[in-house]
């Protein structure tokens, strides 16, 4: 069991670079929001179009098979999980269907006398007939809300976690770091200590990996040690779980207690007192070529992705 492989959340790949490690990460955190945020109050086709568009980024950008397959296996395969059991699931309306067309269709049928009312048009009445039970068979029923329901479920799951996975993956954490702190540049004039909130950030992602490795040497000594979880019981069990809880904090507690360290004993104070340059900002042509399309995008979104 490898959770840096199995499991790369929170992981920058660093080689192969490919075209979204080269944008501004100043560009991506707008494409990021907009995929988090044009997600509301959009129709099921929207909502499926991002899903498609994150799997279609991922192939052009060209990342290594190895680093997502695993994952958006898992991942579509829970989004799938959660699709049918939302779709099956009862809709919550608690309403009886009461078909909207006459049992006797020959109503529908009859010819009507035009010779009467010459001067009056009359359209012919639609025969196709409109079902809110979509599928029914024993205990199994969908209906178009349950499969309403199931979708935003399904495609919200799928958008906010890859989206974020597939940003975290192709943007270095010192680009993050340098990017969140030229966009809150404007709150330093209320004091609010911008440099403090960006590097306690840039350590916590590089804390994660530390946290996967940690769990990860955790659970293998447990399996190295072929303990009979039969014979421990529930009550055994659990007093297994929570000394590895505690190993684990203590780990981590120490881990954090070193990082500190290193940084006092290198004279990293105060961010104020020692100014890092962590990335160099620039806006390239690709980039500039990245807000046009993200502007087509919100275009389309505002025209024809609304719900209401």
């Amino acid at each position: 069991m490898d959770l840096l492989r199995s499991l790369p959340l929170g992981l920058y790949l660093e080689q192969p670079q490919t075209w979204l490690h080269k944008l501004d990460p100043r560009v991506k955190i707008a494409w990021l929001m907009s995929f988090l945020t044009s997600y509301s109050f959009a129709t099921n086709q929207w909502r499926v179009l991002l899903v498609a568009l994150l799997i279609i980024f991922t192939l052009v950008a060209k990342i290594p098979r190895r680093v997502w397959q695993q994952q958006m296996g898992w991942l579509l395969t829970l989004t799938v999980l959660v699709l049918f059991i939302a779709a099956v699931s009862p809709d919550g309306l608690g309403v009886s269907y009461q078909p909207r067309l006459p049992a006797n269709e020959q109503v529908l049928t009859q010819p009507v006398n035009t010779k009467k009312a010459p001067n009056t048009q009359h359209s012919p009445l639609s025969t196709k007939k409109y079902s809110y039970i979509l599928f029914h068979q024993g205990p199994v029923k969908i209906t178009r809300h349950s499969l309403d329901l199931a979708v935003r479920l399904s495609t919200i799951l799928f958008t906010v976690i890859y989206s974020t996975n597939l940003y975290l993956l192709t943007t270095a954490p010192e680009e993050i770091t340098a990017a969140i702190e030229s966009i809150m540049q404007p709150l330093r004039r209320l004091k609010i200590p911008i440099t403090e909130i960006t590097l306690t950030l840039t350590l916590s992602l590089r804390f994660i990996p530390l946290v996967l490795e940690e769990v990860q040497n955790l659970i293998r000594s447990v399996m190295t040690r072929a303990i009979n979880w039969k014979k421990l019981g529930l009550k055994g069990a659990v007093k297994v779980w929570m000394t590895v809880a505690e190993r684990l904090l203590e780990n981590l507690l120490l881990r954090a207690d070193q990082m500190a360290n290193a940084m006092m004993v290198r004279g990293f104070t105060s961010p104020n007192e020692h100014k890092v340059q962590w990335h160099e900002l620039r806006l390239k042509t690709r980039d500039w070529l990245a807000i046009a399309t993200l502007t087509l995008f919100w275009g389309v979104r505002v025209i024809s992705g609304n719900q209401f």
